[in-house]
């Protein structure tokens, strides 16, 4: 009988000498990644750190600079907490040139000027939706006893310049939704939807059905073509940035739910003024001139009056507000306009290379090598970036001591028990956030693998990952 329990003893002794560590079930994991066919030709990497002390408790080839994707989005969105406050807002400011004279009529024009807001006439917050911000507009007209405007309404769009997008998009990419440049003025996020029409055969004509608003001043010619049943979505708009002509291309299937797709605006702060002028057309009080922008003013030598009359200043929501919706739906246009807002705040021209050097000039000063941070845009749709987990891991870690992180880390996805913001673009594929084991154990992941082949590499990254559980 003693001997008995003398032997359970050393046995329930010897159970935790072979209990795998924390780091010895990453290492495992990882390396059935890198062995997986898929992972044969890619490059992956994985930096893992104690969230409480900053030690790495797993990492590999965490200093190779590789394609971010959107997990680009969480360094974006942790600068601007630091430059630019959890509480920070943009303003837009309506006012009119020239007087009113007594019987209503405005010898001049409304100008509306934007800071940059992407959240304008956004959908996402009850207090910039569309008619919510039309309606203001049209109150603060009519509280100044304009009933008649004998110039135009003009989009004041000089503030970021005239250079939307980022270098190194695609064109792909440029035109859809997702690809909406960003500008001094922004309106219902840069995007207007296009309604589709499946047709009755492989092969046939897809209808255009409509445009979600209309927008009579873009010619779209439709080549679309009808996809085999179960093929789905591939359709592309190539759309470039100012112009009015765009052209569909790829193929629709039979059998899709989706009633259409979403275009990116090619001048939203064209169709901010567009809108407002005919909002206050239905409501009869007239413009004599067509809708402008300063920069359409410019190309024939013309420009608004400098001395103007306040009408109203709206507000954005706050940064914490928008970042929320930046990682939670990786809205593109919010990366692109936090970075420009940042480089703009310091003085410097709102572009988005000044953006992205004040963005690794901050994370430089804080320890964070520069070489690590090859930044090309704010949100990682530019498969030029680079930026190694390490360095990613680096400033999730810092993060997490600012007053702000509670509403950083309510930004998060949730995907496989996880806080952690996703990233996808051409065969990468990329996690980064925060996870919190059941034994009270915190970690800062990610993991990255750039030109894998096949589908399905998610499963096999969070396979990794689980092995912090």
């Amino acid at each position: 009988m003693k001997l008995f329990k003398l032997i359970t003893f050393v046995s329930l002794i010897a159970i935790p000498s072979f209990a795998q560590t924390t780091a010895q079930k990453l290492e495992r994991a990882y390396k059935n990644l890198i062995n997986d066919e898929q992972a044969k030709y890619a490059i992956t990497s994985l930096c893992v750190l104690d969230a409480s002390t900053g030690k790495v408790v797993f990492a590999n080839n965490e200093n190779i600079g590789l394609a971010t994707a959107s997990t680009l989005k969480t360094i974006t969105s942790a600068t601007a907490f630091y430059t630019l406050g959890k509480d920070f807002r943009y303003e837009t400011k309506l006012s009119y040139t020239g007087k009113v004279t007594s019987n209503g009529t405005l010898q001049g024009d409304l100008i509306i000027t934007g800071s940059g807001d992407p959240s304008l006439g956004s959908w996402r917050y009850e207090q910039t939706k569309e008619s919510n911000i039309l309606n203001q507009w049209v109150a603060a007209i009519k509280a100044a006893g304009i009933k008649k405007i004998e110039g135009s309404v003009i989009s004041d769009d000089r503030t970021f310049g005239t250079s939307t997008l980022p270098t190194g998009w695609i064109w792909q990419d440029i035109g859809n939704y997702y690809g909406a440049g960003g500008a001094s003025i922004c309106w219902r996020e840069n995007q207007f939807d296009l309604h589709l029409k499946a047709g009755a055969t492989i092969g046939s004509n897809v209808e255009l059905v409509k445009t979600v608003p209309q927008t009579p001043y873009i010619q779209l010619v439709n080549e679309l073509k009808t996809g085999a049943n179960g093929t789905g979505d591939n359709a592309y708009a190539f759309l470039a940035p100012y112009t009015n002509i765009g052209y569909l291309r790829g193929t629709w299937g039979m059998g899709i739910k989706k009633t259409g797709i979403s275009l990116a605006l090619p001048d939203a702060a064209f169709d901010a003024a567009y809108r407002l002028q005919d909002t206050l057309r239905t409501l009869n009080i007239p413009c004599d001139k067509a809708a402008s922008t300063t920069r359409l003013l410019t190309l024939v030598q013309k420009q608004i009056e400098s001395e103007q009359k306040p009408l109203l200043t709206i507000f954005s929501p706050t940064l914490s507000q928008i970042v929320y919706w930046f990682n939670k739906k990786s809205i593109n246009l919010y990366g692109e306009q936090l970075l420009k807002t940042i480089a703009y705040q310091q003085g410097k021209e709102a572009s988005t290379k000044n953006g992205a050097r004040a963005a690794i000039d901050f994370w430089a000063g804080k320890g964070i090598y520069k070489n690590a941070l090859n930044i090309i845009d704010g949100s990682g749709l530019s498969p030029g970036n680079r930026i190694t987990t390490m360095a990613m891991a680096s400033i999730l870690f810092q993060a997490q001591k600012e007053e702000w992180f509670t509403d950083y880390l309510n930004s998060f996805p949730e995907y496989n028990g996880m806080s952690i913001k996703s990233g996808n673009i051409n065969d990468v594929t990329a996690y980064a956030g925060y996870y919190t084991a059941k034994n009270g154990n915190k970690y800062v992941a990610v993991i990255n693998i750039n030109n894998y082949s096949g589908s399905g590499i998610s499963r096999k990254l969070f396979q990794v990952l689980d092995a912090l559980k």
